[in-house]
């Protein structure tokens, strides 16, 4: 068994930056109920309870590779399965989305109450 990959945590700033710039692929492992209600922008949704990191990861380049979820525990465990698949996914969005937001930056999500999107960009 594979032990816990090393994981290098960003922070929300530094995945913004790395988006901005287009250097990175955001993959969220959050599940799609979780993904729907609220999401960064550029994101792509990829739930952890099916992460196939092989299929994934085929077409992509690893090393572009940002993994985030909630809190920063399932895109850890992303990170392993990545690392266990034989591909070098080691960064993740410290904190998750919930950090992102502290950070007062921009995210997409729907008003529970009327349905609407919110997109304040």
């Amino acid at each position: 068994m594979m032990s816990n990959p090393v994981v290098t945590d960003l922070s929300p700033r530094d995945v913004q930056a790395a988006l901005s710039a287009g250097e990175a692929l955001l993959l969220d492992v959050r599940e799609p109920a979780e993904f729907a209600a609220e999401r960064i922008h550029g994101a792509v949704n990829y739930p952890l309870s099916t992460f196939d990191a092989a299929a994934v990861l085929s077409s992509l380049d690893p090393a572009r590779v940002i993994l985030q979820c909630g809190s920063g525990k399932r895109s850890a465990m992303a990170a392993a399965r990545c690392q266990a698949a034989g591909f070098a996914v080691t960064r993740h969005l410290a904190g998750g989305i919930g950090a992102w937001k502290a950070a007062g930056l921009p995210y997409i999500s729907i008003d529970a109450a009327t349905g609407a999107v919110r997109d304040p960009r």
